[in-house]
């Protein structure tokens, strides 16, 4: 898949949506506009847009409990995902999931989960069924490097290499799993170097930097469609905020503000924008613009959000195997 002038573009539209999307949620948190606590991944936008480009709209993809950054890369409706952020009928899991569990098959979105490593069985569910099904769909799987320390993981690709599955296994290391540091977990310097007990590549790449992580994963996705079985690839990156907005968390008990600072000189989106200017993609001007825009687009998805119905008492069960407990409507 190529990147032309409108997919370069787009590129930068998705990070910037992430980017305002998640910040505005956080607000919102802080505001008390819906309960419990909201996983942003302000400062990994990067890897999440390199990868999402490169699949088609009927590809697959499944996230982790940062859960609006995956939907929003993939190329979700704005309106939907906030709405089910506050809790409203209108979200799109009507207001059940809220800000961890986000799905939306539209987009091949299969849904987000809070418990560590569990996309990736789903994820392999996904790129059996395109296999048996005769189609070229793959796979994206994003998860942490907390989540390659999970049974799933290893169970995960190894039946995705015997089978030889349409599979793309990103790794977002962002080097903390929640506040501990992964280099006390990982007993390699590399979740990446993993790859070799499954026989499949494993590729290290500059999550920060939207374009470089694109030409991994496009490359990845060739070799899944042309029958060749699926990759890992661990994308080095960083969230900016802690691990979770409103959880006690005190700031620095785990990483210092130098470190955090350090790693804002490479922000992904500067180093899109910076990439768009000097090789005379977009100007100056177009960028601005292109930052209002986005920035209208999130306040129509927050005032729908709120003008959207709860959803009602009696609609708790729908959509289950079953009503254990019978509602009168």
């Amino acid at each position: 898949m190529e990147l032309d002038q409108s997919r370069l573009i787009e590129m930068y539209r998705r990070l910037l949506r992430i980017r305002i999307f998640e910040e505005t949620v956080v607000n919102l948190q802080t505001k008390g506009e819906f309960p419990g606590a909201a996983h942003t991944s302000i400062g990994q936008e990067g890897e999440i847009v390199g990868a999402c480009m490169a699949l088609r709209d009927d590809d697959y993809m499944v996230g982790n409990h940062r859960s609006h950054g995956h939907p929003i890369g993939k190329g979700a409706d704005l309106r939907g995902l906030m709405a089910e952020v506050l809790g409203r009928k209108t979200g799109v899991d009507h207001g059940k999931g809220g800000s961890m569990h986000l799905a939306d098959f539209k987009i091949g979105s299969l849904g987000e989960t809070s418990i560590v490593g569990s996309g990736i069985p789903v994820a392999v569910g996904a790129a059996l069924g395109s296999k048996m099904m005769g189609t070229d769909r793959v796979c994206l799987c994003f998860f942490g490097d907390g989540a390659a320390n999970e049974g799933a993981f290893h169970e995960g690709l190894n039946l995705a290499a015997v089978w030889k599955l349409p599979a793309i296994f990103l790794c977002e290391n962002n080097l903390y799993a929640a506040t501990t540091p992964a280099a006390l977990t990982l007993a390699v310097k590399d979740v990446a170097a993993r790859a070799h007990a499954y026989d499949m590549p494993g590729i290290i790449v500059d999550g920060q930097d939207a374009l470089r992580v694109f030409e991994a994963v496009n490359d990845a996705v060739t070799r899944a469609r042309a029958g060749l079985g699926p990759s890992l690839i661990e994308a080095k990156t960083y969230r900016y905020l802690e691990h979770a907005v409103g959880l006690a968390i005190p700031r620095g008990a785990y990483r210092s503000d130098e470190e955090i600072a350090q790693w804002k000189k490479r922000d992904p989106i500067a180093i899109h924008r910076s990439a768009l200017i000097s090789n005379r993609v977009a100007g100056e001007q177009e960028v601005i613009e292109i930052e209002a825009q986005v920035r209208v687009e999130v306040d129509a998805a927050v005032e729908y959000a709120r003008q959207s119905d709860f959803p009602e008492a009696a609609e708790a069960f729908d959509n289950l195997y079953t009503n254990p407990i019978p509602m009168n409507r």
